[in-house]
């Protein structure tokens, strides 16, 4: 069971220990030569583009997700092993785990894009580009930043129109939330990410953005990107709230279960009042477009009494 959080849920936890920071980009900066177009992805890296992209392999779940919301799962040629979202999905051929890609799959499949996670960044994409294939990278930070993501996979693959209408539709959703009144009650929220060790979102990461987005204080904040929290620190900051990334398998809801029972939480406001909740780890902890889906639950659960 270890052994798949660490291929699986722990995806996301990964990722944003390595990222770079302050990197939002999604610019274009102009073609460098007739033809070619050049954008500033997520680590602030330039990627040229000579052609409309039509052969895609996509090297992460999230960025999948963005595929087929854009209109493209027709044009992407493999996926991780992780990928299963839309369904069809699953019929797509992989080019292994996330973090431990087959080189040899990916330059067999000549992919004229790749768009890729910051975990892969320092031992995968530099070898992908030398063999003169463009990668772009996508690492959201923000919700302001999973937005700009999708448009600039929207320019990269010459789905701009398609990109904006997405865009759009989502941010009519997180400014519905936004303008909820929360400024009379700002509970405190924790949320898990496993238990053993207990791993929180701190700053630095997707999840402390909707946290406060939804009208919640992430005790986890002063931490950076996820980060362990020992069970003292949580008893003594006291959360009023205690979210669960849950995954769907055996043994992935031990982290829920943890929340619940642990003898030593038994005293947080969240043990005393119900309100520890799990929440589906593939909406939480993938940014892309399903991750809105969590923000809309995540102020639910925060604020019920907004939503009655």
């Amino acid at each position: 069971m270890r052994t798949q959080w660490k291929k699986w849920l722990l995806i996301p936890v990964v990722a944003a220990l390595f990222a770079a920071s302050g990197c939002s980009g999604g610019q274009s900066t102009g073609p460098a030569t007739p033809g070619t177009m050049t954008l500033t992805d997520q680590l602030g890296r330039t990627v040229s583009i000579a052609k409309a992209p039509q052969r895609i392999i996509s090297m992460a779940p999230s960025n999948t997700e963005i595929l087929y919301a854009l209109g493209l799962g027709d044009k992407i040629v493999a996926v991780t092993d992780y990928d299963d979202y839309p369904a069809d999905v699953k019929q797509k051929p992989s080019i292994g785990g996330f973090s431990t890609p087959d080189f040899e799959t990916i330059v067999s499949l000549s992919p004229d894009l790749i768009v890729a996670a910051n975990l892969q960044w320092k031992d995968v994409i530099t070898q992908l580009e030398a063999q003169g294939v463009p990668v772009l990278v996508i690492d959201p930070k923000t919700i302001d930043q999973l937005l700009d993501g999708i448009t600039l996979v929207g320019k990269a693959t010459g789905a701009t129109d398609k990109a904006a209408e997405v865009v759009k539709g989502l941010r009519k959703r997180v400014d519905a939330v936004v303008t909820r009144n929360f400024s009379s009650s700002l509970p405190k929220v924790l949320y898990i990410v496993w238990h053993d060790p207990l791993m929180v979102a701190g700053q630095g990461t997707l999840i402390d953005d909707m946290i406060r987005t939804a009208g919640g204080i992430n005790v986890g904040h002063d931490l950076n990107g996820y980060a362990e929290m020992s069970i003292e620190s949580v008893v003594s900051a006291n959360p009023q709230v205690i979210i669960v990334s849950k995954g769907m398998g055996e043994g992935l809801d031990a982290p829920f279960q943890f929340a619940q029972t642990d003898e030593r939480l038994k005293s947080t406001d969240a043990r005393v009042n119900n309100r520890v909740f799990p929440i589906d780890s593939n909406l939480a902890d993938r940014p892309g477009p399903r991750a809105i889906d969590a923000l809309e639950q995540f102020a639910k659960l925060i604020h019920p009494e907004l939503f009655k």
